[in-house]
């Protein structure tokens, strides 16, 4: 698994117990796997359609620094699978876990669409293609 997305844990983020509350981590995950979605299925347009269990392992608390790691894990006709886990960035101890998130994808009439993807792709690979496809034949 990747981890990309850091984030510090600042006081507004806090609970009233003085750790990181769990609707903000909750954010961050939704809005990290939208924009993993949209990496992945090359549209704009997805949705959140499910979020499994979220395991709460352990807390953070104020000035630690978290980050954030998500993967595919399969790929539907018109929807991607996600796993996530949450960990601390200095000592790698878990804060969270989710096993299973779903983010459709939407095509223009506001429906979802297949997509055709059937795997993960990384960034030099999608740098490639556009190359390839950009690249007159004679």
């Amino acid at each position: 698994m990747n981890f990309h997305t850091r984030k510090w844990v600042k006081p507004e983020d806090l609970n009233p117990n003085g750790t990181l509350f769990g609707g903000s981590l909750l954010r961050w995950i939704d809005e990290e796997a939208a924009i993993y979605a949209i990496v992945q299925l090359g549209n704009q347009n997805v949705v959140t359609k499910l979020i499994s269990e979220v395991n709460f392992v352990s807390s953070a608390k104020q000035s630690d620094i978290i980050e954030l790691g998500i993967t595919a894990t399969a790929f539907g006709r018109t929807s991607i699978t996600m796993r996530c886990v949450v960990r601390n960035k200095i000592t790698h101890k878990n804060i969270l876990t989710i096993d299973r998130m779903v983010f459709v994808n939407i095509g223009a009439d506001g429906k979802p669409a297949a997509h055709g993807k059937t795997e993960i792709t990384y960034s030099h690979e999608r740098i490639d293609q556009a190359l390839q496809a950009s690249v007159p034949t004679s």
